[in-house]
């Protein structure tokens, strides 16, 4: 379905590795799905990539992965918005994805240049219509050969709710409904969802939905996740007042004290809001959209308070934090949670998956974190046209909130790395899909909408159905050798208890959630766990403590209780997990924010260097138990011969894959005593830390 719109020759494409003006001749062309650079030289095979995406190559940025495009005319930047009078002699391309393009027109044909600069602007900054995106263009030509589910639940069938109901034990008090059959609630909510068993169907007509909780996720303990889109605030007395009654009349099947507790949160006055969201990560990521060697080095002076000042880290704290909320009163305090929003697709969508992530080691598999992506976020209504701005009708609307649910993820898989079958380079190339138009996961508001658009008629006078494909199914993208770098080799798989064991293990399980939990007799063992840690607290982290505790009491003292408690004990992977949010601890996700900056990466060093080593150390371990042909051999994950070879490992770059193998030494020109002084870093290191220790004595 792809076709040429506009092309020119001899372009010039510089390339980014230092200040120099080196490069490469080729071709510029503009398609109904991506502007892509051939490069005149033949490249050899010798350069293939390890880690190569079938769909979008490296030199080729889809139209909706333009960010903005600048012009440069007699050494000045200026942006390109509608119509031109005059045209650049050079082009700057930033994209979503944070790669920088810099071509030079100068060579090339003048009318070539009008055509190929005219062309780029409108197909990729323009407003469109919804079917002029290359997803129906693809979908009405492309064959439907793949598996698409890969064993991912969809949730757009009445059995899915049923099955993720039974899954998490929760169908004793909540109900999946069909209610919705036909959009006659409401076009914003799934066609199947569920809710408490005492909700009538009255109930959820009488408002189109709003003010009903629809269940989330239960706790192994019964208490439940539940979201809420809330009513319009600004409205007259006696609608409100009949609104307040009926939630009144809603709070009471689902807050039945002492036996069912209920808490709310509207995460509207407790989190930033979508335009804090959106003002914070546009700073941010001008940080990583770097043009040249040059400019890199002069932010680098200045990297620590550039980065406070975006506020982009500071979000992802306030957001874990809250999920550390919500879990607490879930696992401890055995309360239901009633997330409020607006529309309930936006933060609610965040902390309600951040929170199964965090209690639900099933979300913490491939498979299990994709269907949460599916049950949350595409059924679930999260408007993903207008938050990553597809058809550019409206920047108002326009908020990463999907990136900032993968940001808060990749902590977590950071932190706690055998937790999770997948890597960081999954979260990675998952956010790069947002762009790719011909997958329909990340290209509508609403299940609605994909279903009215699902029909071909009236489109090229094509009357079957389009032949939509998920984002799920990576082998569109990616060949075999390629996946395995989504699989996480040293995930720790749950363990299968043994069947003479499982009668006893369960009857244990079923008795400890039996027991109530009494404020008196759970308070001594957290006073015992805040003991322990405290000082061991003040001593790593010294005074920034007090910035993250909060002024309010009672809260700030349960939650801290909680938290140090939790990381007081030996970590269980299948179990609860809880970020760690003091401090430094909350990092720059640099796989996908530096990978284009070769000044950032370290050659033979970074995680890969460790996972190389593993990796071998794993093969010759498993390599060895073949020969000896034991029964155990089959213990050892078979996914091992999945995983690519990476050999020579002081070569490969941290920022692998996505950065290639060194080919050349890139040093800035700095002055030599700055070197020495980079040299005597350990020494610096071993003197702060002698300070540190110090104060924490004197404290």
């Amino acid at each position: 379905g792809e076709l040429l719109l506009c092309e020119a020759s001899t372009v010039y494409k510089y390339i980014q590795e230092d200040g120099s003006n080196r490069g490469t001749y080729g071709k510029l062309v503009c398609t109904n799905f991506k502007i892509a650079f051939l490069d005149d030289d033949s490249t050899s095979n010798d350069n293939e990539p390890q880690f190569k995406n079938k769909i979008v190559g490296e030199n080729d940025i889809t139209l909706q992965c333009v960010d903005q495009i600048y012009g440069v005319y007699d050494e000045k930047k200026k942006l390109l918005t509608g119509q031109l009078r005059k045209y650049p002699e050079k082009l700057i391309i930033y994209c979503k994805d944070l790669r920088v393009f810099n071509f030079c027109l100068r060579y090339t044909k003048e009318e070539e240049v009008k055509r190929i600069v005219s062309g780029i602007v409108h197909h990729s900054q323009t407003p469109k219509l919804l079917k002029r995106l290359f997803l129906f263009s693809y979908a009405s030509a492309a064959p439907n050969n793949t598996d698409g589910r890969n064993q991912t639940v969809m949730f757009d069938t009445l059995e899915d709710w049923r099955d993720e109901l039974e899954r998490t034990k929760g169908s004793v008090k909540y109900k999946a409904v069909t209610t919705n059959e036909g959009y006659r609630v409401s076009e914003k909510l799934p066609l199947y969802f569920v809710v408490p068993i005492c909700v009538s169907e009255e109930s959820i007509l009488k408002y189109e939905g709003r003010g009903i909780p629809i269940w989330c996720w239960s706790c192994h303990n019964g208490a439940a996740l539940l979201k809420m889109s809330a009513f319009p605030k600004e409205q007259d007395d006696s609608a409100s007042q009949m609104q307040k009654a009926f939630l009144d009349g809603i709070y009471k099947t689902i807050s039945k004290p002492p036996y069912e507790l209920l808490k709310t949160d509207d995460l509207s006055s407790s989190l930033p809001s979508l335009q804090d969201i959106q003002t914070a990560y546009t700073r941010f990521k001008q940080l990583f959209l770097i043009d040249n060697s040059t400019d890199f080095w002069a932010t680098d002076v200045k990297w620590f308070s550039l980065l406070e000042s975006t506020n982009w880290l500071e979000i992802i704290r306030r957001v874990l934090r809250k999920a550390i909320e919500v879990a607490e009163c879930l696992e401890r305090q055995h309360t239901n949670v009633l997330l409020i929003e607006e529309s309930a697709t936006d933060l609610c969508c965040v902390i309600s998956s951040l929170v199964q992530v965090m209690m639900d080691s099933y979300s913490r598999t491939k498979s299990g974190f994709q269907s949460l992506i599916q049950k949350e976020w595409v059924v679930g209504g999260h408007g993903f046209l207008d938050r990553c701005n597809h058809l550019h009708k409206s920047d108002k609307e326009e908020a990463p909130v999907f990136l900032l649910l993968l940001n808060c993820v990749w902590q977590l898989v950071q932190q706690y790395p055998p937790a999770f079958e997948f890597t960081e380079t999954y979260l990675t190339v998952l956010s790069d899909s947002l762009y790719v138009p011909i997958f329909s996961t990340f290209f509508f508001n609403s299940q609605h909408q994909k279903d009215t658009n699902t029909s071909g008629e009236g489109f090229k006078t094509q009357s079957s159905p389009f032949r939509f494909l998920t984002v799920w199914d990576w082998s569109v993208q990616f060949d075999p050798k390629a996946q395995a770098f989504l699989n996480n080799p040293l995930y720790a798989e749950k363990p299968k208890p043994d069947k003479s064991q499982r009668k006893t293990t369960r009857f244990k399980h079923q008795r400890q959630l039996s027991l109530p939990l009494t404020q008196t007799k759970s308070s001594t063992k957290r006073g015992f766990f805040r003991e322990e840690t405290d000082h061991l607290i003040k001593n790593i982290l010294g005074k920034r403590i007090g910035k993250f505790i909060n002024s309010s009491d009672e809260p700030s003292n349960s939650f801290r209780e909680f938290y140090d408690s939790w990381h007081s004990k030996p970590i269980d992977y299948h179990g609860l997990l809880l970020p760690c949010i003091d401090g430094p601890e909350i990092k720059v996700w640099a796989q996908r924010y530096l990978r284009w900056i070769p000044e950032a990466q370290l050659h033979g060093g970074g995680t890969i260097a460790t996972t190389a080593k593993i990796l071998d150390l794993m093969e010759e371990v498993q390599s060895l138990q073949v020969k000896m042909d034991e029964e155990r051999s089959q213990a050892i994950s078979g996914d091992i011969h999945s995983v690519p070879l990476l050999r020579n490992s002081a070569r490969l770059s941290s920022l692998f894959p996505f950065a290639l193998l060194q080919r050349q030494s890139i040093k800035p020109a700095l002055p030599t005593s700055t070197w020495k002084d980079l040299e005597d870093e350990e020494d610096l290191v071993k003197r702060d830390d002698e300070f540190v220790d110090l104060c924490g004595d004197m404290l």
